[in-house]
C-alpha cells in the first residue's frame, strides 16, 4: 500500500472518531491541520496547522497518529498550550521526550485515565493511581528537582534505586515507571525488570504464613460478629480488604455454587473466586451473608465519596486494633499457597486472585518450584516413595 492511500486510511479512522483535526501532507513533511484554540483568544477556534517536523512515510505517520490524539486530549482538557507546540523547532517541542517531569507526568495521568480498558471501572482507577502510580511519580519529580534533571533513562534509575530491594514498594515503583517510559518514548535498561521486579515474599516470611489451623483459631479471637465474617470471608475465598464490601454474596445460600463474584468496580475488575477450603463456609457461618446484607459492618462504600484504599484501610485498622497475629494479606497468602499445593493450575488462581500470572509466578515462586519440582520426582519414580 502507497503513502498517499495509507494516509487516508488514517485520517479516515480519526473522523470516524469525531475528531476534526486531521494529518497533512506538506511537500515531503507532516502536519496537523483542524479547528486549534487562537493564540490571542484560547476561547476561540480557527482553522490552523502544526508542523511535526515528521518526514512523509508511513513509519512517521504512526507517530504523527499518536501526536493528533495527543494533541485532541490536551484540547479535551482544557490542557492545550501553543508553547509546547512551538513550529521553530525541526522536531515538535510536545514530543513526549521533550516535556519537563511536571509536565510528563501531567499528560501521563490523563492518558491513564482515557485508558478505554481503565473507564470501565473509574474507581478503581481512581484507587489504582492515587495509590499504585502517584506516589512513586511525586518521587521521581522530588529527585528530579533536586537533582536538576529532566524526564530520562538517568532519572528513572535514580527514583527506582531510592527504594529498598526486594521491597514491594520498589516493585510497584518499577511498574508505575515503566507505564510512564513506555507513554514517553524513554528506553529503559534491558534488566530493568531484574532491577525492578525483585520483590516477593521474603524467606523469611516463607515460615509466617498462617497454618490453617491459626487461621481458624484467629477467627474465634475476634469479638464482633461482624468483623469475623470479613475475616472469614477473606479466608475462604482470598478476597483483598476491599473486595469484601463489593462482591455478590448471594452464592453463599444454600444450593447454590458457593463462587464468589467480585465486582467490576474493585481494583482489578470483576473476577470469580472458589472457596479453598470449602467447609470454612460453615465454620465461619458465612451462609448467613446470602440473605442477610446488613451483616457486614457499616462502611461508608459510596464510591463517589470515598476510596477502595480508605475501605481497606479500615480492615486494616480493625485487625491491628484486635491484634491479631496475622494480617489481611496472610490471608490472601495463604489462599494462594493452598492453591498452589492442590495443583490448581496458576493461570486460573491468578484469575481468581485478579492480578495476572507474571505477578502471580513472582509473589509464590518458591511454592510453585517446590510444586513443580514434586511433580517432576513423583513422576520420575512412578509413584514410589522417597
Amino acid at each position: 500500500m502507497n503513502f498517499t492511500s495509507e494516509l487516508l486510511i488514517v485520517n479516515q479512522k480519526i473522523a470516524s472518531k469525531g475528531i476534526k483535526l486531521r494529518i497533512e501532507q506538506r511537500g515531503k513533511r507532516l502536519c496537523l491541520r483542524g479547528p486549534l484554540p487562537c493564540q490571542k483568544n484560547p476561547n476561540k477556534t480557527k482553522d490552523q496547522r502544526i508542523s511535526l517536523g515528521l518526514d512523509a512515510n508511513i513509519k512517521e505517520l504512526q507517530q504523527a497518529e499518536k501526536t493528533l490524539h495527543f494533541l485532541y486530549l490536551q484540547i479535551q482538557h482544557n490542557q492545550f498550550d501553543w508553547k509546547h507546540w512551538s513550529t521553530s523547532k525541526s522536531k515538535i517541542s510536545t514530543n513526549k521526550k521533550f516535556l519537563d517531569v511536571e509536565e510528563a507526568i501531567k499528560d501521563f495521568e490523563l492518558f491513564f485515565f482515557n485508558d478505554p480498558i481503565r473507564n470501565k471501572s473509574k474507581a478503581g482507577s481512581r484507587t489504582n493511581w492515587k495509590c499504585a502510580y502517584l506516589p512513586y511519580l511525586r518521587r521521581l519529580s522530588i529527585i528530579a528537582q533536586s537533582n536538576n534533571e529532566s524526564l530520562n533513562k538517568n532519572l528513572f534509575l535514580k527514583t527506582l534505586s531510592s527504594y529498598s530491594e526486594n521491597s514491594r514498594s520498589r516493585q510497584q515503583c518499577g511498574t508505575t515507571l515503566k507505564a510512564l517510559a513506555k507513554y514517553s518514548d524513554i528506553q529503559l535498561p534491558e534488566n530493568w525488570r531484574d532491577l525492578a521486579y525483585g520483590y516477593g515474599l521474603h524467606q523469611a516470611r516463607f515460615r509466617k504464613l498462617p497454618s490453617d489451623s491459626l487461621i481458624e483459631k484467629t477467627f474465634f479471637m475476634i469479638p464482633n460478629p461482624r468483623w469475623r465474617l470479613v475475616y472469614g470471608l477473606m479466608a475462604t475465598y482470598g478476597l483483598r480488604n476491599h473486595e469484601v464490601f463489593f462482591c455478590d454474596l448471594s452464592c453463599l445460600s444454600e444450593g447454590e455454587d458457593k463462587i464468589l463474584r467480585v465486582f467490576p468496580n474493585t481494583k482489578t475488575g470483576e473476577h470469580q473466586v472458589w472457596p479453598f477450603q470449602p467447609e470454612w463456609i460453615n465454620r465461619f457461618k458465612l451462609n448467613a451473608l446470602s440473605y442477610e446484607t446488613n451483616l457486614l459492618p457499616e462502611i461508608n462504600t459510596d464510591l463517589n465519596k470515598t476510596t477502595l484504599q480508605n475501605v481497606g484501610r479500615r480492615v486494616s485498622e480493625q485487625f491491628r486494633r484486635y491484634n491479631l497475629p496475622l494480617t489481611p494479606y496472610d490471608l490472601r497468602h495463604a489462599w494462594a499457597v493452598r492453591t498452589i499445593h492442590i495443583g490448581l493450575p496458576d493461570s486460573v488462581a491468578a484469575r481468581m486472585m485478579g492480578h495476572s500470572v507474571a505477578i502471580h509466578t513472582r509473589t509464590y515462586h518458591h511454592w510453585i518450584t517446590r510444586r513443580d519440582q514434586q511433580q517432576a520426582v513423583d513422576k520420575a519414580l512412578g509413584g514410589k516413595n522417597l
